[in-house]
């Protein structure tokens, strides 16, 4: 399968990360849990988080590994 993280560093620290295979945000630090509590109470924020993997992971995937058998 394939996962997204999306990690939101704030001063080099990870406050919240969403992943795509939980389906939902966690948050590291006090803001970041009181932000995941509301984030993952927003469907279509949850949305966009989850489109992404279908956007860009996926696609970018396929073209990653048509190359990877061309060069074989």
């Amino acid at each position: 399968g394939m996962e997204f993280i999306d990690s939101y560093v704030f001063n080099k620290v990870e406050e919240i990360r969403f992943n795509s295979t939980v389906g939902r945000y966690v948050g590291y630090t006090e803001y970041g849990v009181k932000n995941a509590e509301a984030w993952n109470s927003d469907a279509g924020i949850l949305g966009q988080e989850q489109a992404e993997l279908e956007r860009y992971c996926k696609p970018s995937a396929a073209i990653d590994y048509s190359a990877i058998l061309d060069k074989t």
